[in-house]
């Protein structure tokens, strides 16, 4: 997901900006898109978590998205509309010691997110009769029962 040899200003020394994200079978969310927010995190990390800035948070603009045509792009909104701040969504990831790692746990939620946000409806729902034999069979099943407690009622 990281190409290695660019770097910009939000990025530490010797880390990879990230590049387009690829939501498997779905489409491609360009780099441009994706907003990258990083701060110090409050998990693991030993002395070292005072330092580093390792908790990401990752912003995509879900309304003003061009990734999207206007049928997921509506679809997505309906879905997130919960988790949806003025269109953006944001997810945060502090879980582990290195930002990298961190980005690419953020990456692969939201693209998660939006797999789930973007796919179709399930089929609806056709109804059933029980068969007769199910019928019979789950009647049979309850005399036999209520026999049972009926032999278990003390005599009066």
């Amino acid at each position: 997901m990281y190409r290695p040899g660019l770097h910009g200003p939000a990025a530490p020394q010797g880390e990879a900006m990230p590049g387009p994200l690829h939501v498997r079978g779905s489409f491609v969310i360009p780099e441009a898109e994706l907003g990258w927010r990083f701060s110090r995190s409050s998990g693991p990390g030993g002395q070292g978590v005072n330092t580093t800035d390792s908790r990401v948070e990752l912003s995509f603009d879900v309304a003003a998205t061009t990734a999207l045509g206007p049928a997921l792009k509506a679809r997505a909104m309906e879905r997130l509309a919960s988790r949806l701040v003025d269109g953006v969504i944001t997810i945060a990831a502090s879980e582990h010691r290195s930002q990298l790692r961190n980005r690419e746990a953020a990456e692969e939620r939201l693209a998660a997110l939006l797999r789930e946000a973007v796919a179709p409806p399930p089929k609806k729902r056709r109804a059933t009769k029980p068969s007769r034999g199910a019928v019979e069979r789950r009647l049979t099943a309850k005399k036999r029962r209520s026999e049972v407690k009926r032999w278990r009622r003390p005599d009066d």
